[in-house]
């Protein structure tokens, strides 16, 4: 059940106490950074005087912005010929963020994430298929590394070419996959075509999702689809990748590995903190890294820490998945939306497909949202009253959730562009 029992089961206090030794240290290693360096000194920061988690509010909060304009060694911390590996954020706008990693930061990342991959069940007599981009994402190498940690049988598939993906699969009896869930979804139409059960054409019992936000209903789909279970990753470059925290078997919130990072959920707009339970933007700052020590990262990532204990045993604290991210918020006729408020109540409406995707529209000086849909083809078949049924259902239910009339239109099975990355579920035209 456990990687490291007593790192898992840690009492608090001992726990927080390694805290304020790695944070003192952290920051230590982090003035040695041009960045860092600098603010310490403006601000009067000095890391002998930390005492308690606590203060490391006195430090001002790094953003991305931050780390894109002192690209790409300002925060550096050590000689750049005691680094062996640089990875890169997967982001779509502006430059990439890049992380440098140390013999010791690519060793404790393995060691957090095979722990992670550990408590949900994966052992040495699994096969491990890494359906995950390999290269600048972290998502290949981290999970390929901890995989490997574990003792499993890896696969090193990568991304993308799903028939061969289901024949690995096949031939070689694999039992864990990692994989993007809106791929997951992609890939069960591609079973379908070949006419293979994937419950029982193959051994599949588990799957590590994540590397997208996604909603409750989207992982019981795929959970339903596979005959497996699903357990929910959450991670970012900017803090080494994967296995920030992780789900156990209880599957009643993330575990946030409190020995590796310093967790803190902040009101977006004032910056102060929000008491445990409330909903606000994930900041993390890495305590174990040697390379490239980030400090109270602001995330952009929406999300809460459950109170409480978990039932599995485990000290460290548990996040809730990720609403969403502040800049994936849509504002439309001063109504707050997030792509996943519409998915969740699409998966809820039966005869709903699994792919749709919003577009933004601007008419005169009016905004307008268009939701496209796939739906099951039986409606395509015959009553076109039934499918006008259907599509005021969906208005309605849509209308009643997020507060505005969008625009639906009814798309067969497969109409839509499938991608086998990251989704794309908004296209905004309304930018100039």
């Amino acid at each position: 059940m456990y990687w490291d029992r007593e790192a898992e089961t840690m009492d608090r206090g001992k726990l927080e106490s390694i805290q304020v030794e790695r944070l003192r240290e952290t920051l230590r290693r982090a003035r040695k950074s041009p960045y860092y360096g600098k603010l310490f000194r403006d601000a009067g920061i000095e890391p002998e005087q930390v005492n308690s988690v606590d203060m490391i509010k006195a430090i001002p909060f790094t953003t991305k912005d931050d780390l894109q304009a002192h690209w790409p060694y300002g925060f550096l911390a050590v000689m750049k010929d005691e680094v062996i590996r640089m990875h890169a954020s997967s982001g779509t706008t502006g430059r990439s963020i890049v992380v440098f990693h140390t013999a010791s930061d690519i060793a404790g990342w393995t060691d957090v994430l095979a722990r992670s991959i550990y408590m949900a069940g994966m052992r040495k007599d699994d096969v491990f298929q890494n359906m995950m981009s390999y290269g600048l994402f972290t998502g290949g190498l981290g999970f390929h590394y901890a995989a490997e940690k574990v003792g499993a049988l890896v696969i090193p598939a990568g991304a993308g070419n799903s028939k061969r993906q289901i024949q690995l699969m096949r031939d070689f009896e694999t039992t864990v996959i990692h994989i993007i869930p809106s791929y997951a979804i992609h890939l069960f139409t591609v079973f379908g075509e070949l006419k293979v059960d994937p419950k029982k054409d193959t051994k599949l019992k588990m799957a590590f999702i994540g590397a997208e936000p996604h909603s409750e209903k989207m992982r019981k789909k795929i959970e339903e689809f596979y005959g497996i279970k699903a357990y929910n990753s959450y991670g970012l470059s900017e803090m080494n990748g994967p296995g920030v925290s992780f789900e156990c078997p209880a599957q009643s919130g993330m575990h946030i590995w409190e020995d590796h990072y310093v967790v803190e959920v902040i009101d977006p707009k004032t910056l102060t903190p929000v008491p445990d339970g409330e909903e606000g933007e994930l900041v993390l700052t890495t305590l174990m890294r040697e390379g490239m020590p980030v400090l109270r990262y602001r995330t952009k990532d929406l999300t809460r820490i459950i109170p409480g204990q978990c039932e599995c045993g485990r000290t460290h604290r548990r996040i809730d998945r990720i609403k969403g991210r502040t800049d994936d918020m849509m504002i439309l006729k001063g109504v707050n939306i997030f792509p996943l408020q519409i998915e969740k109540k699409l998966m809820e409406i039966p005869g709903v497909g699994t792919n749709f995707v919003i577009i933004l529209e601007r008419e005169g000086n009016e905004d307008s949202m268009v939701v496209k849909v796939e739906v099951q083809k039986e409606y395509f078949a015959g009553d076109l009253k039934q499918l006008e049924n259907l599509r005021k259902r969906i208005v309605e239910e849509l209308r009643s959730d997020i507060l505005i009339t969008p625009k639906v239109s009814l798309i067969e099975p497969g109409g839509l562009r499938s991608t086998e990355g990251k989704a794309v579920r908004v296209i905004d035209n309304r930018k100039e």
